[in-house]
């Protein structure tokens, strides 16, 4: 199935923590000068205009990144401001938001001469958008699967690899194949760093996938997970969404949690965020 396309949902509350998180782990990555090869699974589009019509059909982002936007300058926290500082010079204009970035951009803007950048986009028209983007001369666009392209690439050139992972789960099969994907990565590139991206259903399909990474044998596996609110029997539709870091740098979850202490309130009363280690210490 192909007929998951982001725009829709671009700059939703999932979309903050997904980037937020892959922000905080970048930024550590590049504190030492050696080689990083990134690998995004499921690039998506790249760069998001707020006022096209798929965006403005459900405006998720008004409950995402609006109102932190909105706080700019009110907020205390180091990585939240970083973050949004770097948010801004996507813009058309500083003091308005006109755009929000997907993956692509978030892992192109800090890359060095040294670093590579592999984007995999398999949905043909998602492919298109993303081909037109203008991002770093080492990002490489591949018009493919993308679990199967990362299998393919392990193990990498550079000393250092990072890979996110973020399906759209049209397929209930994808929970275990990502679990298939994130396993056959370690065994090729043992201290690889693995975000993994997950939604939170009512059908509570993610299950399957913590409990395959559990039984995986993978050490250290970090899990957050960010509520909008607590679902019920009549509930519908995503009430939350994970991330998991596997090898996670040392005190990304406490930078997290002091950055999503300040963000969760914005996105309504009865939003809650989480964190704890799925396996490891």
């Amino acid at each position: 199935m192909l007929s998951y396309q982001h725009a829709y949902h671009a700059g939703n509350f999932a979309d903050v923590q997904k980037h937020l998180t892959l922000y905080a782990v970048a930024e550590y990555l590049l504190r030492k000068k050696t080689a990083i090869t990134y690998v995004d699974t499921h690039a998506g589009r790249g760069l998001y205009p707020l006022n096209t019509k798929e965006t403005q059909r459900l405006q998720e982002y008004r409950e995402g990144i609006w109102p932190l936007w909105q706080a700019r300058g009110q907020l205390t926290d180091p990585l939240l401001n970083s973050w949004l500082t770097t948010l801004g010079t996507a813009q058309s204009n500083a003091s308005e938001l006109t755009h929000y970035p997907g993956s692509p951009w978030w892992l192109s803007q800090p890359l060095r001469e040294q670093d590579r950048l592999t984007l995999f986009e398999l949905h043909p028209g998602e492919h298109e958008h993303l081909s037109a983007q203008s991002l770093s001369p080492q990002a490489q666009r591949t018009y493919g699967d993308g679990l199967a392209g990362l299998s393919g690439l392990v193990p990498v050139a550079t000393p250092r690899l990072c890979v996110l992972i973020d399906p759209s789960y049209e397929r209930k099969a994808e929970y275990l194949e990502v679990v298939d994907a994130v396993a056959y990565s370690l065994a090729k590139v043992r201290h690889a760093v693995l975000l993994v991206w997950y939604p939170l259903l009512p059908a509570g399909n993610h299950h399957s996938l913590l409990n395959g990474l559990r039984e995986s044998g993978i050490r250290k596996i970090w899990r957050s997970e960010l509520q909008r609110y607590t679902p019920n029997e009549q509930s519908h539709g995503m009430y939350g969404s994970g991330m998991l870091v596997i090898n996670p740098p040392w005190g990304l979850d406490e930078r997290l949690a002091a950055a999503m202490g300040h963000l969760t309130p914005l996105l309504g009363t009865d939003s809650d965020y989480r964190s704890e280690w799925l396996v490891g210490e």
